[in-house]
């Protein structure tokens, strides 16, 4: 979470506007007060997209212990993809000291039952209320913290939300406890085990009693070197909610979206899978890495309606910039290509260069017919070599010639749309000038 941790930016209450590159309409992050009812005294933040749906999803994103809502914001790409779908997101702020959202007391994992759970509910009613959002397609994300609470809200609320992705969190019911800390020790440290039975239980008797609706589907991400919230917690959330869902904890698939990452899916294998779950290899407490925001809004199903055929606006105010500008946002894949008879535009942003490097990020927009599974071609300047993996492609190879080819995840580019935040990091031997052509299934772009 060192990324999160040094975007961290105290937000004072107000309104705050970005001005995004070029729809007509600025994307708003903006604090809402006098939501309804908010019994832990949160605040809340709505992000506002540009060219927002006509009848938006809305995406509950909870920020990790000493963050706040800002600090989500810059430090994830959910925004960045809002504007490319078009959904709302709210971002809740945790006022306790800490800052860490109330996963533990008995009313915040009941069903209506008081403090954050019921505060984060209420910020979902005033935006279907009052931003014509979806309540059909309401969904919860967060790392740390924020990803015990989108446990919690999926167990509390299933009513509500309609699915979740959690980065580095622990299942529902794990954190209970009564201590004025509000900090569990023995679920941290992976020391509370269940049966899937049992923690399933957990989720049906105390969450929501009674209900007996349709139950969200989830998504779960940790790294196996996480000393924070230990790894065995990955585990014992598989195990509960496959058993709420009611499928088998044998995956259906395994496979490797990225070297070091291991996707495994249950129920079914489908990109909205009823479980779906990604460790990393020896990243300790440090989610999402690049491209995982764009796998959980896949999972989740935001990605279904881009907003426009306007890109997703990758070059932001400085007040809304992530803190690392290498950063990646969003998506690729790896799929069979088609033809793109109508052209395409490549806009290229170079950070600035040092000595002996550059990172670079790219936003591909189809100016053509539908594309389901992309390649594109660029050359690199002399002397200048892609560093590891790159972000949201594949690149082969590394230098000269270069093809960078989708992640499967983002094989489509409608008609008139795109594909953001695509890019990589280069080690050069004194040349730092930028690439100068691009096609795209063959043919050729414009750059800007």
């Amino acid at each position: 979470m060192k990324r999160l941790l040094a975007a961290l930016v105290l937000l004072a209450t107000g309104i705050v506007v970005f001005v995004a590159q070029q729809p007509a309409q600025a994307a708003t992050f903006t604090q809402i007060t006098n939501f309804g009812s908010n019994p832990s005294n949160l605040r809340m933040f709505l992000y506002t997209p540009t060219n927002v749906q006509a009848h938006p999803p809305v995406l509950v994103a909870s920020h990790f212990c000493t963050g706040t809502a800002q600090a989500l914001l810059n430090g994830t790409d959910f925004d960045q993809l809002a504007d490319q779908f078009g959904f709302l997101v709210i971002y809740p702020e945790a006022t306790r000291s800490g800052s860490c959202f109330d996963v533990s007391s008995a009313a915040t994992l009941t069903h209506n039952g008081g403090s954050d759970s019921m505060g984060i509910v209420s910020m979902v009613n005033w935006v279907i209320a009052n931003r014509n959002g979806d309540a059909s397609r309401v969904y919860a994300t967060g790392v740390s913290s924020g990803a015990m609470m989108t446990d919690v809200l999926l167990g509390a609320y299933p009513d509500v939300f309609k699915a979740g992705a959690a980065f580095m969190g622990v299942p529902y019911w794990c954190f209970r406890t009564d201590d004025p800390s509000m900090w569990n020790n023995a679920c941290a440290n992976g020391q509370s085990t269940m049966t899937p039975q049992a923690w399933g239980d957990l989720v049906r008797n105390n969450g929501f009693r009674g209900f007996t609706g349709t139950r969200p589907r989830m998504q779960v991400f940790h790294g196996t070197a996480d000393t924070t919230l230990n790894f065995v917690n990955f585990g014992e959330e598989i195990k509960q909610w496959t058993n709420v869902l009611g499928v088998s904890q044998t995956p259906v698939m395994t496979d490797t979206p990225q070297s070091g990452w291991t996707r495994t899916r249950y129920g079914n294998n489908t990109a909205q899978a009823p479980v779906e779950a990604i460790q990393v290899q020896g990243v300790g407490h440090s989610l999402p890495l690049a491209g995982q925001a764009m796998m959980a809004i896949v999972f989740l199903g935001l990605n279904g309606t881009p907003a426009s055929s306007q890109p997703a606006s990758s070059s932001r105010p400085a007040s809304s910039q992530p803190a690392s500008s290498s950063r990646p946002a969003s998506s690729s894949p790896a799929s069979s290509s088609q033809g793109n008879p109508g052209g395409c535009n490549v806009r290229f942003v170079q950070d600035p260069p040092w000595n002996t490097g550059y990172t670079a990020n790219m936003t591909i927009t189809n100016n053509g017919a539908a594309i389901n599974g992309w390649s594109l071609v660029f050359t690199l300047p002399a002397g200048q070599t892609i560093v590891q993996n790159g972000w949201n492609a594949n690149y082969t190879p590394k230098s000269g010639q270069v093809t960078a080819t989708d992640l499967g995840y983002n094989a489509s580019i409608p008609a008139g749309g795109s594909i953001s935040s695509v890019g990589f990091q280069v080690s050069h031997t004194g040349n730092s000038s930028k690439p100068t052509a691009f096609t795209l299934n063959g043919r050729s772009c414009t750059v800007s």
